[in-house]
């Protein structure tokens, strides 16, 4: 009788009631192992509203920011919603247009470098530079948030191996090998091809970055580079800011056959938060209100005032499906599907876009996010890998191999007579 009174006691123990709620898995994940985020454009929005004067700049709280720039949209980023966000370490986009020609991105991108290590040094109780794995979790203990340069498009090394070898001693830990354009020498997934992926000395700079242990980020460009690229890659790739083409078929996405090799390659994708890039409806609504605007600009032409205004009563008829946190876990979810827990970061092109998604408005909501994939299953051992862990593998295996071929010579081009 004893033995049949302790068996409520016994399933009340073991019941789901009992267990963590979806919420305090995500705490304990992101306590363990705060975000690591592939992608951040705080630095072009210094350009573009303050060009590069930040001296009197306040990046403790950016709410503030709105009318007088950037047609009122209030900056994504600021160190109280990074903290808030639980953000351990960020990798600090040095994006430069890819419009500029390769000279003046040369010098662009070194203005880039040098507004974005200003900032990380004027606030040295919560930033720090970080150039190795080591560094960041340096930084982390003393309860900073490492701060990396990426850089985001190839046009800014001016097809030059020598400029490349040069942003990396500035501090650039990864590059983006193109933009929105192609570069002399790669394909961008939003160009028409030239190049059928990545020239020969395409592939010499993905070359020359693993030997230097600077990451290949693959995000932006053709399928046929990313297939290019992992053919030549000695170490992981990243993709910094990217999600599943399945899900929603923009060419920024990744397609399947090329997430399925990054288990064998070791690399990541960190899915972005990017609403055109998370749901097919939004992608659909953003191709038809071209279509629609072109169609306009034919009809009207040399009448501005009635294509705007014809264009805003489409828009009043078909408002924009909205994104939320809901697809950007469908995109973890298929990642996780194809590719493997292994295989999945964070990247969420805060600052970098104009909106956000629903739920996911700016850099304070990753533990939204967690919440939401705890939710869905996710274990506290999972949730810490695609936070940090997998990023942290990848950083340490591209130093290794670097470390692995330091006596190998840098790889020489001539330059032009």
């Amino acid at each position: 009788m004893k033995k049949l009174a302790l068996l409520p006691l016994i399933a009340l123990m073991a019941s789901p009631a009992l267990a963590d709620t979806p919420e305090e898995t995500a705490a304990a994940a992101l306590e363990a192992a705060p975000v690591w985020d592939g992608h951040n454009d705080v630095p072009i929005q210094l350009r573009g509203r303050f060009r590069n004067v930040i001296n009197d700049f306040d990046f403790e709280d950016t709410t503030d920011t709105g009318p007088e720039h950037s047609a009122g949209r209030v900056m994504h980023t600021d160190l109280m919603r990074l903290r808030e966000g639980k953000v351990g370490a960020q990798f600090w986009s040095v994006y430069v247009s890819a419009s500029l020609d390769e000279p003046e991105a040369v010098q662009a991108v070194t203005e880039q470098i040098d507004v974005t290590k200003r900032l990380i040094d004027r606030y040295p109780g919560d930033l720090a530079l970080a150039l190795t794995a080591d560094d960041v979790e340096a930084a982390m203990a003393r309860g900073q948030i490492a701060s990396l340069l990426g850089m985001e498009g190839g046009h800014s090394i001016g097809s030059s191996l020598a400029v490349l070898r040069q942003t990396y001693v500035m501090g650039a830990r990864y590059m983006t090998l193109t933009h929105s354009k192609n570069t002399p020498w790669a394909d961008s997934a939003t160009d028409t091809p030239q190049h059928n992926g990545l020239t020969d000395f395409g592939k010499d700079v993905v070359r020359e970055m693993n030997r230097l242990g600077m990451l290949v980020d693959l995000s932006h460009v053709s399928a046929k580079a990313m297939h290019d690229a992992l053919d030549v890659a000695k170490a992981p790739v990243i993709f910094s800011h990217s999600s599943a083409r399945a899900i929603n078929g923009h060419a920024r996405n990744v397609p399947d056959d090329v997430l399925s090799r990054l288990p064998a390659n070791g690399g990541i994708i960190m899915v972005t938060a990017v609403p055109g890039f998370l749901s097919e409806a939004a992608r659909q609504w953003n191709a038809n209100r071209s279509a629609e605007q072109a169609r306009l600009e034919a009809l009207w032409q040399g009448q501005p005032e009635a294509v705007e205004a014809a264009l805003s009563n489409w828009d009043e008829a078909n408002p924009l499906p909205k994104a939320d946190i809901g697809d950007m876990a469908d995109h973890i979810d298929h990642v996780r599907k194809v590719a493997g827990i292994d295989s999945i970061g964070i990247g969420g092109d805060y600052d970098g876009i104009p909106f956000a998604p629903d739920g996911l408005e700016d850099v304070s909501t990753y533990p939204a996010l967690f919440t939401e994939l705890a939710r869905r299953g996710y274990t506290q051992s999972q949730l810490e890998q695609i936070s940090f862990g997998n990023m942290m593998r990848v950083m340490r295996a591209a130093e290794d191999y670097s470390a692995r071929v330091s006596d190998m010579l840098p790889i020489e081009s001539p330059v032009p007579d």
